[in-house]
């Protein structure tokens, strides 16, 4: 099993501020995007595109986990050090990695996270890969 993080950046340039707050649940899960392709090396990989919410309070990047696959399942946690209160605005990350093994052709979903790393809590989504 492989992985790169090939972008992993703050999108944002003044704070993000959700219309209705008060139906939104913290952490925000991630918003995942997934797709096959073959890069130039002729080898299969899995572009992950995902798109993060976190507190604007916390300047540090996201981290990413080594993905873990199980069968026909990938789960990938973004890290980060959420504040437990609830945040008056958010930065909005984007982070694209791309995922590579043996039976990478095998995936049918990705079950993604936000994970605060402490104290450890998360929210996650499941996309499918077409």
């Amino acid at each position: 099993m492989a992985y790169t993080v090939l972008q992993n950046t703050k999108i944002n340039t003044g704070d993000f501020i959700f219309s209705h707050p008060e139906t939104v649940t913290y952490p925000v899960p991630p918003l995942v995007s997934a797709k096959f392709y073959t890069p130039e090396n002729g080898v299969l990989t899995l572009k992950i595109r995902a798109t993060l919410y976190i507190n604007s309070e916390d300047p540090k990047n996201p981290t990413v986990e080594e993905p873990t696959q199980d069968g026909n399942t990938l789960t990938v946690f973004f890290d980060y050090d959420f504040s437990e209160e609830t945040p008056e605005s958010c930065d909005v990350w984007y982070v694209e990695l791309d995922y590579t093994s043996e039976n990478v052709g095998d995936i049918t979903e990705i079950i993604s996270y936000l994970k605060d790393i402490d104290p450890e809590t998360s929210r996650g989504t499941k996309t499918n890969v077409p």
